[in-house]
């Protein structure tokens, strides 16, 4: 599966005329449950229950590569196979890493195609509030998967779209472009402009699923050199209508950061939207900005449309805010694997030993460090998974997590990427706690007034999105909400409800879903890999 179509395919989903799919990541290969799938083949040999060691079927592939992995620098390892073998690998394998492997329903291989056998290889159980244990199970192509994480390179326009409202009348407005990118470069697409039409498709009011998959293909598009012609509205009433074309466009992890002078006090404020490798230096650029001509007095953190990706750059980050004296000796995040591996790590070999806050970087700078009691963070449901961490790990060290914003996605949860024949598989591999041994924040962490009962309860304020004023401004109303923290403001009324999305059916006084900003699973989810 392109990196576009999974785009593509939770799109759907967001926009369908039935509940909205709300939360963090998921996606990938949605599966069916029925058997006889094309490219499977019979005869496979199977035994419920009994498992062969998945090295025995590793790199035996329907399509065998040739040349040289761009990652070991070492020619490809596979030979001619068939999709049985595809499937066994995938079924030793989860067998054994699958952190709910007691789970799964053995299947016979031999009867699903590749695509439809991974997507059966989870659990089917459901939370206490009914929502899916396993959100967050998908795959890459290999080459998008390296792509996206070690370049921060993508096909597309450079704008996510934030879905404000899901049934019609639709409303769909730019959350954020990438600075430099298609969208950057044209007034159309500025922050809180609304999507009213795209390639003659009337986006707000379309009834049929043929009409939502007319306009989805055009906000995701498969690939490069697409174009697609959209109609905007600003949120100052101007309506444009703009042909944009698909590029590769590379991400800017880490495009604000600046110091905010409010009543007195110097306060940090950190645009961090995504844990990809090329985070890393301009974070430790923000950081070091910060402390001159003096440190801060405050930092506010927004992780709103942050879901996470590399595990090491969170650890940096929290200690970057924490210090040493915090942080000393202390656990980041230790990680729980199934029963078959308690103290040994199943891919790397290594004791399991709790991941320390990082005190230097990748390349062996020392980290410069705020040395903060307090952080102020702004969420939404986009915030996930190695951002989780972030609040998690600050927490068990005692630094106070004010969150502003509304409910994060509740994702304790990560993996190792696994890469055979060409697709790499992403599947939940372990749970991280921090040093207090807390990771059990499945609903989310919620600011402590907003409304309902669910997710771990911080202290903080309920406040929606704000489209109509730029990220970074002292106006909008997360970040404005986070400085009359600092001088100890009350909140405002929450306002973190959305009436126009539907409410889960079992709990009357849910909160409601924060808007729906669709990020690549690629960067929904806690990544374990050497950096």
């Amino acid at each position: 599966m392109v990196l576009a179509s999974v785009h593509k395919a939770v799109g759907r989903a967001v926009l369908a005329l039935a509940a909205v799919v709300a939360g963090c990541g998921g996606g990938g290969d949605a599966a069916s449950s029925s058997g006889g799938g094309v490219g499977a083949s019979a005869g496979s040999g199977w035994r419920a229950g009994s498992f062969l060691p998945a090295s025995s079927f590793a790199g035996k592939c329907v399509n065998p590569r040739s040349g040289t992995d761009p990652q070991t620098g070492l020619p490809y390892n596979e030979t001619r196979g068939t999709a049985t073998d595809e499937n066994n690998f995938l079924r030793s394998w989860s067998n054994d890493l699958y952190l709910w492997y007691n789970e799964i329903v053995d299947r016979d291989p031999g009867q699903y195609t590749t695509p439809e056998y991974f997507g059966l290889l989870k659990t089917a159980a459901v939370t206490a509030s009914g929502a899916p244990k396993d959100k967050f199970h998908f795959t890459y192509s290999t080459a998008d998967w390296l792509s996206l994480s070690q370049s921060g390179v993508e096909a597309g326009y450079g704008a996510f779209w934030a879905v404000v409202a899901n049934l019609p009348p639709r409303r769909v407005v730019v959350a954020y472009t990438e600075p430099g990118s298609p969208a950057a470069a044209s007034a159309a697409f500025t922050r809180g402009a609304e999507i009213l039409q795209v390639d003659g498709d009337d986006v707000v009011n379309s009834n049929t699923q043929a009409e939502i998959d007319v306009f989805v293909a055009g906000l995701y598009p498969d690939a490069t050199g697409e174009q697609h012609t959209f109609v905007t509205r600003d949120r100052f009433g101007t309506q444009r209508t703009v042909t944009l074309t698909s590029a590769a466009v590379t991400k800017t992890p880490v495009p604000v950061s600046n110091v905010i002078t409010f009543s007195g006090r110097r306060v940090g404020y950190l645009l961090f939207n995504d844990h990809i490798l090329t985070a890393e230096q301009p974070l430790i650029n923000a950081i070091s900005q910060m402390r001159t001509p003096n440190v801060v007095d405050d930092l506010v953190l927004d992780l709103r449309y942050n879901g996470g990706g590399y595990l090491f750059l969170a650890s940096e980050i929290a200690y970057m805010i924490a210090g040493p004296a915090r942080t000393a000796g202390q656990t980041f995040e230790k990680l729980q694997f199934n029963d078959k591996h308690p103290s040994i790590d199943p891919v790397t070999g290594q004791a399991l030993t709790p991941m320390p806050f990082l005190s230097t970087s990748s390349s062996s700078q020392a980290l410069p460090t705020l040395n903060l009691s307090r952080v102020f963070v702004l969420t939404g449901n986009t915030t996930c998974s190695a951002s989780e961490s972030i609040i998690n790990a600050l927490r068990g060290v005692g630094v106070q997590v004010i969150q502003i914003g509304s409910t994060t996605c509740g994702k304790p949860y990560g993996f190792y990427p696994e890469d055979n024949c060409g697709t790499t598989y992403f599947s939940i591999q372990f749970k991280g706690v921090n040093a207090a041994g807390f990771g059990d924040y499945t609903d989310g962490f919620s600011p402590n007034n907003a409304p309902g009962s669910g997710g771990t309860r911080l202290s903080g304020c309920s406040v929606a999105d704000d489209f109509n004023e730029a990220l970074g401004a002292a106006t909008e109303d997360r970040l404005n909400a986070a400085l009359h923290q600092t001088i100890g403001g009350s909140c405002p009324a929450p306002t973190g409800r959305k009436p126009s999305f539907t409410k889960p059916a079992n709990d009357a006084s849910a909160e409601e879903p924060d808007v729906v900003v669709q990020k690549s699973p690629l960067l929904m989810n806690r990544i374990l890999e050497a950096p």
